[in-house]
């Protein structure tokens, strides 16, 4: 393990900053946690994309964004240092897909309930323009606020976070929320006793609106012991835990994966239709109404690597994990 920390420039209010954080932290390494300043938001001007979180190396200096490579990246430094990838080859595939359902369709949620009423607004638009400016105050510091509010507020549509598809978004959450209240209160995590990816990358989203006013209440609620729960995956640097046994998949996992059967693969399915036929709508029909949105080119990338990831499965890992997608009919998606 590197002896120079990681430097993990983010802030709180984003989801994928406290997902990378909240790893780093579990598994132990080094870092310095940077928050947002001029002097600091011109450390990472030069990179691009310019969002966050962005990691900077200790051995080369390099910066790199986007969650899940990045955490990728630890995996293949700090090979068998408390991973967050089960052992098992099938799980692991689980694991990604969860926790991808997780990073591509919970910020439609997260994005619909920070937009729709103007108290989420006006928290949120605080909240974010004050982790990237916090030397900001008085006419620049509301200018910045309203600047922030007004530009997210029309980028809504871009990521499906509309009032038409508000039913079917606000379904799957509480959907989510049922799945989790009935495990993780007892202390167990997704594959084991040892937290993993998919369980960070939904901590990332929930930790996010578990803060925002309107899915707080609503968390709260519904779902007391995951409020716990997220909380306690801030930091788990002192969580010791075994991974489950790959025949005896947790409830709340088959129950995540139908959850993405029914919707979230449909979703990637009919985007990358719609990519490929030029198409300037992705529109797919669900029980609680008709959902649409403009194509989005990352997540056909998300749909590609997740049908190899399954096609290089091999052995009884491979047999496992088709059968299991079968039941929660995930399979037609992913091997199509």
């Amino acid at each position: 393990m590197t002896q120079d920390p990681y430097r993990l420039y983010g802030m709180d209010a984003s989801p994928y900053s406290a997902k990378v954080r909240a790893v780093l932290r579990y598994r132990r390494l080094p870092h310095v946690w940077v928050i947002g300043s001029p002097a600091t938001c011109a450390e990472i001007a030069h990179v691009r994309p310019a969002l966050v979180p962005v990691i900077r190396y200790p051995d080369d200096g390099s910066c790199h964004t986007d969650s899940t490579p990045i955490i990728f990246e630890l995996e293949r430094r700090h090979p068998g240092h408390r991973s967050v990838l089960p052992d098992d080859p099938g799980q692991a595939f689980l694991c990604r897909l969860i926790e991808d359902m997780a990073d591509e369709w919970f910020p439609k949620v997260l994005f619909l309930y920070r937009f729709r009423l103007v108290v989420d607004q006006g928290y949120a638009a605080t909240w974010v323009v004050g982790d990237l400016r916090a030397d900001l105050e008085g006419t620049e510091l509301e200018t910045a606020v309203e600047a922030w509010r007004e530009r997210q507020i029309d980028r809504m549509p871009l990521v499906g976070a509309t009032l038409a598809n508000a039913p079917i978004l606000d379904a799957s959450f509480h959907r989510l929320l049922n799945i989790l209240e009935s495990g993780v209160g007892t202390g167990r995590f997704l594959f084991g006793s040892r937290p993993s990816l998919a369980d960070f990358g939904l901590f990332g989203q929930l930790k996010t609106m578990a803060t925002d006013p309107t899915p707080m209440a609503i968390i709260r609620t519904e779902a007391p012991k995951l409020e716990h729960w997220i909380r306690r995956l801030e930091d788990t640097s002192g969580v010791e835990g075994e991974w489950a046994e790959p025949q005896d998949p947790d409830p709340m996992v088959e129950a995540l994966l139908r959850l993405a059967g029914s919707l979230y693969l449909p979703f990637l399915v009919a985007n990358a239709s719609a990519i490929e036929t030029a198409a300037e709508e992705v529109v797919v029909d669900f029980p609680d109404g008709t959902f649409t949105q403009p194509p989005f080119r990352y997540q056909a990338k998300c749909l590609a690597l997740l049908r190899q990831g399954l096609a290089d499965l091999q052995g009884d890992a491979a047999e496992r994990t088709r059968a299991i997608l079968q039941k929660t009919e995930c399979l037609p998606a992913l091997e199509a």
